[in-house]
């Protein structure tokens, strides 16, 4: 679905004031008139002085940012949806110091805004699966220990699991997972939540990966160094692309937090043709989604 391209000053110019924010989180949950969360009911009366509606038929109230991402938030409408202009618009990804900065909130009020705009973004693409022709590879990320093992079993680093989309001299959709360990376990479920059933999928010569036979046309071929990037061409750009995108904006990151960076990078990726309506997609992704909880904690 196509959605509306704004700059920054039309951005600004419709949703510069709570009202005008509060206005269209109400018609985006409630495009055809208010409906109450707890009976369904149709009618209900907007009490201003609480700034609530109160269903008619059995007196609940709720708010128009209960149950979703703004709800018991102390940040301003105004400065939420700003902060989501600007974290879709940086295609290199916005650091919490930089968006705190900009918007005049504190650093952990900061860094939870973005984890919870990335929970939004990974919501949105949990539904979609890659097809068609896939490469699949793993990989390891994380900082690199002075003295320590490099390459498959280094320490302090975090293996990942990625699949790209090859569509001949283009790169299609991606998908990128943290894993705790390149297993058959951990590869038939990369594989349930993130493949179409019966793909062509190529990889190398890795054993745990002929699990894969199981649910796609599993393609696995072992190649000597100098000859991978012709056999897996795009998967291997993607992993450089994310790790250069790691160590340009956040120089590095820890395993607690992967996911939600590989959930950024990938949403942004997924979306490359349609660059100028990503605001408002990530605004729409974040209106739909319901937050998580265990955001709360502390740092």
């Amino acid at each position: 679905m196509k959605a509306e391209a704004m700059h920054l000053v039309q951005w600004q110019a419709r949703f510069g004031s709570e009202e005008a924010c509060a206005e269209a989180l109400e018609q985006q949950r409630w495009p055809n008139g208010f409906q109450c969360p707890k009976c369904g009911h149709d009618h209900g009366h907007w009490l201003a002085s609480r700034k609530l509606y109160q269903c008619a038929r059995c007196r609940h109230q709720t708010s128009v940012t209960a149950g979703t991402l703004f709800h018991s938030s102390n940040v301003s409408l105004v400065k939420w949806f700003l902060a989501i202009y600007l974290m879709a618009c940086d295609k290199g990804g916005i650091s919490a110091l930089r968006l705190s900065k900009q918007i005049g909130v504190s650093w952990i009020t900061a860094h939870r805004m973005l984890r919870k705009m990335r929970h939004a973004m990974a919501d949105r693409d949990s539904v979609y699966r890659v097809g068609g022709l896939v490469e699949l590879d793993d990989a390891l990320v994380g900082g690199r220990r002075p003295g320590g093992k490099s390459g498959r079993g280094a320490e302090g680093k975090t293996p990942i699991l990625v699949a790209v989309e090859s569509r001949g001299p283009k790169v299609g959709f991606i998908a990128m997972e943290t894993t705790p360990s390149v297993s058959a376990k951990h590869i038939r479920h990369f594989a349930r939540y993130r493949l179409l059933p019966r793909q062509t999928t190529r990889t190398d010569g890795l054993a745990a990966l002929r699990v894969l036979g199981e649910t796609q046309q599993h393609e696995g071929r072992v190649t000597p160094p100098q000859q991978v990037d012709e056999w897996l061409p795009w998967v291997h750009i993607a992993i450089g692309n994310l790790k250069a995108y790691l160590r340009g904006t956040f120089h590095g990151v820890s395993a607690k937090y992967l996911q939600e960076y590989l959930d950024e990078f990938v949403y942004r990726f997924n979306r490359r043709f349609w660059e100028p309506e990503l605001p408002s997609r990530l605004l729409n992704a974040c209106m739909d989604h319901t937050p998580v909880h265990l955001l709360a904690e502390k740092g």
